[in-house]
Order: structure tokens, then sequence, then C-alpha cells
């Protein structure tokens, strides 16, 4: 984490964690983050719950909702945006998001995942890789988050 002491508030989200028959997580690579690998996530529309809300994003980054529920986290978990971050992202309205994690098995084949499927799309490429082996991927700001996910999910692969 790191000191960062926006008055800003957290961005309502959602966090996937989509388990494959093997046990592996999906990750995508950000498109405008070469490098920046994460599970998806996004906001929670004003209106919209949980499982609604993971199933608009499912479509939207991964371009399917062949997936079912098997976990909703019981507390969400914050991240601060890094300094150099405020201000640009979410129309500068936000300081950090407050993620509430689902964690689902996907109950497609890889060829259902389109992560062209939005415009415009959030990720150039993806795969799927070992739960605990996300943090490695991640960008900085936001592995002490992943490292509570891998702790919550981690029965699941």
């Amino acid at each position: 984490m790191n000191d960062n002491k926006s008055p800003l508030p957290f961005r309502p989200c959602v966090g996937i964690a989509l388990f494959n028959a093997k046990g592996q997580v999906f990750v995508g690579e950000r498109l405008d983050n070469r490098g920046a690998w994460q599970m998806p996530q996004g906001g929670i529309d004003p209106g919209e719950g949980v499982e609604q809300a993971f199933f608009r994003e499912l479509r939207e980054e991964v371009g399917t909702t062949r997936a079912q529920v098997l976990r909703i986290m019981d507390r969400p978990l914050r991240y601060h945006l890094p300094d150099h971050l405020i201000g640009k992202l979410w129309g500068g309205r936000f300081g950090g998001q407050e993620q509430t994690w689902v964690a689902a098995r996907f109950t497609g084949v890889d060829s259902d995942i389109n992560i062209t499927a939005h415009d415009p799309p959030e990720f150039s490429q993806w795969k799927w890789i070992d739960l605990v082996d996300v943090t490695k991927f991640a960008v900085p700001f936001k592995r002490a988050t992943y490292d509570e996910v891998i702790k919550t999910f981690r029965d699941l692969t």
C-alpha cells in the first residue's frame, strides 16, 4: 500500500476471480499498461447489485457470462491509487477502489472467451495462471489486495 491521503472517495467496484476446471484463474494484460496483468474488475453502477455487476463486467471484459458464482467475499477490500494516478482515472472522482470480490467457476470453453467483445477492450491478451502467482504479474499498488483475494479463495483452486 502507499501513503496516499487523497480526500477523494473510493469507487465501488466488483473484482472477479474466475477459475477454470483446473483451478487456475483468469488474468488479462491491460491494453493501456502493457506488462500489467490483473483479474477482471469494474465499477458497480448505481442501483446495481454485486452479482449484476459481476456478470456485466464478465461480459464486458472477458466476453462471456458462462460462469457460476461460488462465493462472494464477506467484506470489501480497498486500495488507494498511487499519487501519479490521482485525478487521471475515473474522471478524477475517486482516490482508489473498494472492491467486493466474487469467485466463480468458468463453465464454458476457452473459445467462449472474447476479450475484444466490448468496445473499447480492457485487455490485450489473457491467460490462466495459478492463483498464488497473481501478485507476480500485478502492479504494486494492487498486490496487497490480491494477497487477500488469494487467502480468501485459495481453497477453490
